[in-house]
This record gives structure tokens, C-alpha cells and sequence, in this order.
């Protein structure tokens, strides 16, 4: 597995939203790998390591859930970091989603002024740093 700079792992399937996180991430020095589906971003996975993984939950060919149960039977997949996004926010989605296996979640509209912050802090907690 190459591991070369370890880029976030960004699946989203709306460019617009996708070149924004890109951008926020950027700005804090992350690489990001972009993915607009689930099934290519799962054959680089395969193949790579990343730092993270910020998965919409609705995509075009698998849902979120789907994409994190796959990577958390691939060898190491259960120390890669998971955070689910989702514009179909309710206020008990977090407990959810945590309890299915991700890391953390992240509504939609994400804040722009602490998105990249909080990816970071999900990462460190990951980590243990």
C-alpha cells in the first residue's frame, strides 16, 4: 500500500460541495483525494492508505454505510478515521451513525470557518495523539 503523503479521502458526489471541502482541507495542508462515487473511491482505498475518509451518505452507486462497512473489513480499515456527511440532518443522526461503525458526522451545511478544525481534531482522537 503506498502511503505517500496519506490523502483524505474525499467521496462526494456533488462537485460544488466536493471543491469546497477540497479547498478547506487544502488550506489546513491536507492532500485530498476526491471520489464522486463509492465504487472507484474503494478501489483506490484498496490500494492506498488514507489519512481519513469524509463520506456522503447519499451517492449515486452506494450509500455511506455501505462504503464504511467495506473499508472496515479491509485490513487496517478499522483505524482509518470515518466521517460520515449528510445534508439530511436530525439531531439524533450522530448517535446513529456512530453506532454503525463511523468515527464521527458532520452536517450539512457544513461551517466553513471550523470544518477543517474539527476533520483534524477527528483525526488526532483517531490517532491517539
Amino acid at each position: 500500500m503506498s502511503t505517500e503523503n496519506n490523502p483524505i479521502c474525499l467521496i462526494e458526489d456533488n462537485k460544488a460541495i466536493r471543491k469546497m471541502f477540497g479547498i478547506l482541507l487544502n488550506k489546513t495542508g491536507y492532500q485530498i483525494q476526491e471520489f464522486e462515487d463509492g465504487k472507484t473511491a474503494i478501489e483506490w482505498i484498496n490500494n492506498n492508505t488514507a489519512k481519513c475518509i469524509i463520506v456522503d451518505i447519499l451517492l449515486p452507486d452506494m450509500n455511506g454505510t455501505e462504503i464504511m462497512s467495506v473499508i472496515r473489513k479491509l485490513p487496517g480499515g478499522d483505524k482509518i478515521p470515518i466521517i460520515a456527511v449528510t445534508g439530511f440532518a436530525h439531531p439524533s443522526d450522530r448517535e446513529k451513525y456512530l453506532a454503525m461503525g463511523f468515527d464521527d458526522y458532520i452536517s450539512k451545511p457544513v461551517d466553513t470557518t471550523t470544518f477543517a478544525n474539527l476533520v483534524k481534531q477527528i483525526i488526532e482522537n483517531k490517532s491517539g495523539k
